[in-house]
């Protein structure tokens, strides 16, 4: 079975984008997993295909009207529907590698493309999305999200990539910072290639590496060494 990706948008010629090409556009092209982009706005009930409307309570901007939505989330994700709906937001839970590879086990995903001020809270309610954010900061809609999220997860997808093991050993992998990469020529503009990595010696390498991550962690992210399981790996 292959992974399948429901977007509801409201910019819907967004999408395939960056997605239909390289490794991810390939394995579109191949059917390892299909993508779905779904207009909002064809749920809309009057002839302006209105979707949003004032916040109640006042304030600025508009919020995504419950029942557009609601209809919209039925049509791509009928009962039954084992996928989990996903609502890409600033306000959600930081997508992390460790939900990137849950997502990439299953079979596949609804996602909900905010706009505006956001969503009505009782549509996130009734209809049990997953708010989901890659980031602290703003974005003009969730569509550049769900791009991110989704090259996150098809990469992983079986076949995808044409090493396996090159997915096991990047960063957040193991709960640090991937180590630093050299490749020829040996010596660039002074700068030489460590040792250690020509040396032959597999344990030594190894372990340069694992030093090497767990320095780059300690500057960049030392919130990452709180896992327990990096401290006692």
């Amino acid at each position: 079975m292959s992974f399948a990706a429901s977007v509801l948008t409201l910019y819907p010629e967004m999408f395939p984008g960056a997605l239909g090409l390289s490794l991810a556009g390939r394995a579109l092209e191949a059917g390892t997993w299909s993508l779905e982009a779904i207009q909002i706005r064809d749920f809309a009930a009057d002839r302006h295909r209105t979707v949003d409307d004032t916040p109640a309570g006042g304030g600025a901007g508009m919020v995504m009207r419950a029942d557009v939505l609601a209809k919209a989330i039925d049509h791509a994700s009928p009962p039954g529907d084992p996928r989990p709906r996903l609502l890409m937001s600033p306000r959600g839970r930081p997508l992390t590698q460790a939900r990137v590879r849950e997502l990439a086990a299953g079979p596949g995903a609804v996602i909900l493309c905010g706009r505006f001020e956001g969503v009505d809270q009782r549509l996130i309610e009734a209809r049990g999305l997953e708010e989901v954010s890659i980031g602290d900061f703003i974005l003009s809609g969730g569509e550049p999200a769900a791009l991110v999220l989704l090259d996150a997860v098809v990469r992983l997808l079986p076949g995808v990539m044409g090493n396996a093991v090159s997915g096991e050993e990047e960063s957040f992998e193991n709960g640090l910072l991937e180590h630093p990469h050299y490749t020829r020529p040996q010596e660039f503009e002074g700068r030489a290639i460590p040792e250690v990595l020509i040396s032959g010696n597999h344990r030594k390498i190894a372990e340069w590496r694992r030093a090497e991550a767990m320095k780059l962690t300690r500057e960049r992210r030392p919130d990452l060494l709180d896992n327990e399981r990096v401290k006692n790996g």
